[in-house]
């Protein structure tokens, strides 16, 4: 099973907010731009995390989206909760159904799967995104150009 486009645009999009809406606000033009997500999808993933407090509008010229809450606060569960999107592996969606109406002999394992996922997910924030972001994005910059074969100084004698 995978997480729909729905899911991970609206991550992605509140990560290119989190990183980017530091200076003030940032439009839905310039995420659409940024991560080539039509505008009008935008919109949409925006009204439902807005509905979460999970982003705040700001109208007028020079306005747009900021964090509604610090990127610490705000889980990927979140996120993907928000926009009404969820990976659940079971059958059933955990109704316990799944077989003539009975509960299926995996439910457990597929049930514990779905947990597991939730679990991780809720366990990493948006702010633990940027960071790992920003330490790429370092790490490229500084890491030095290796020659195919390796340094000739650092081979044993």
């Amino acid at each position: 099973m995978r997480l729909s486009t729905k899911g991970r645009y609206a991550v992605t999009a509140m990560l290119d907010l989190a990183l980017n809406g530091k200076n003030g606000p940032v439009t839905l033009a310039e995420i659409s731009e940024n991560q080539g997500i039509s505008l009008s999808y935008l919109e949409q993933l925006f009204a439902a995390l807005r509905n979460k407090d999970l982003v705040r509008g700001v109208r007028g010229p020079g306005g747009g989206y900021y964090l509604g809450k610090s990127a610490d606060e705000i889980s990927i569960a979140n996120i993907i909760c928000a926009v009404d999107e969820w990976v659940e592996f079971t059958r059933c969606g955990g109704r316990q159904n799944c077989s003539g109406g009975a509960r299926c002999l995996t439910h457990t394992l597929w049930d514990d799967l779905s947990s597991e996922i939730f679990n991780f997910l809720a366990n990493i924030s948006l702010g633990d995104l940027v960071r790992r972001n920003l330490n790429k994005s370092e790490e490229s910059e500084e890491a030095p150009l290796s020659v195919v074969g390796g340094d000739s100084s650092s081979q044993a004698a």
